[in-house]
């Protein structure tokens, strides 16, 4: 496993954990000057210098990474300069080098390594880090970074250890079972990257203390609105503790219950299995 766990001085410390970086990525690199881009803090106010996210606050400065999502460069083939920390997403990022010079970014798979080729096009062979079509992918093989209608870019499974599997091809759409459960047509023109998304162990890392959500994500501490005062929050006020309020925002929206997918949505129709009734998406 590749996490370093603190030496328990604090109570801070005591079971957290961090990802080790030193086993991961590659040592002594800095982020391609070419693709990034600079990200202004808002601090949770707007232009006008208004709070309107009061649990937010300004946390250190961070440089987007420009992602190369649709891998239509094809034919071309590249080599994996360095695997890199990302610090706006979970997932590590690769810098490729092209055959003709130019570099580009892209999301991380397992066992993808420095000084390895990879490729993307539609005759192209399944290896961990191409990029092809999935009607020309072989069943059951294990791709991240979907595209929901072809030529516009991976939209789907991009999180960290993030894995989607071919199930069916027919006729012009694929069976594709999401890390959710969920299972879906895909138009078999839309391409995928063959592998499973790097960093594995994201999902086991222990913050230990909440300063540190603040220090990585600016994120402050948010109070019940049940123990607040009636004139702060609806849900505030009464005599002793008690859930006998709706569910709202302070500004008095519903908070729960309502759907969170739009109800008519163009790709509703292409849904074979909601993620609510699979156990699992590795069947």
């Amino acid at each position: 496993m590749a996490l370093r766990f603190y030496r328990p001085m604090t109570a801070g410390t005591r079971g957290a954990s961090v990802i080790d970086f030193r086993k991961e990525l590659t040592p002594h690199t800095r982020p391609e000057k070419s693709l990034i881009e600079h990200i202004a803090r808002t601090g949770g106010r707007n232009a006008h210098g208004r709070i309107t996210n009061r649990k937010m606050q300004s946390t250190y400065a961070k440089q987007y990474r420009k992602i190369d999502y649709k891998r239509n460069k094809d034919g071309v083939p590249a080599k994996v300069a360095s695997i890199e920390y990302d610090p706006i997403r979970s997932a590590f990022i690769c810098l490729l080098h092209y055959k003709d010079g130019e570099k580009r970014y892209i999301l991380s798979p397992v066992g993808l390594k420095p000084g390895m080729t990879i490729i993307s096009g539609d005759k192209v062979e399944p290896d961990v880090g191409n990029a092809m079509q999935l009607k020309n992918m072989p069943l059951s093989t294990q791709v991240h970074c979907i595209e929901l209608q072809p030529g516009s870019g991976g939209k789907m499974v991009r999180a960290a250890g993030g894995e989607a599997r071919l199930l069916a091809k027919e006729g012009d759409k694929c069976t594709v079972v999401l890390p959710s459960g969920e299972m879906r047509f895909v138009p078999a023109e839309c391409r995928a990257t063959v592998g499973q998304v790097g960093n594995l162990d994201h999902q086991n890392v222990h913050v230990g203390k909440a300063g540190r959500n603040r220090h990585m994500f600016g994120r402050r501490p948010r109070g019940r609105g049940m123990a607040k005062n009636p004139v702060d929050h609806p849900m505030g006020g009464g005599s002793a503790r008690r859930k006998g309020h709706i569910p709202q925002s302070p500004s008095g929206v519903l908070a729960k219950g309502g759907k969170t997918r739009k109800l008519k949505s163009r790709t509703n129709n292409q849904i074979i299995r909601r993620r609510t009734n699979a156990p699992s998406a590795t069947v």
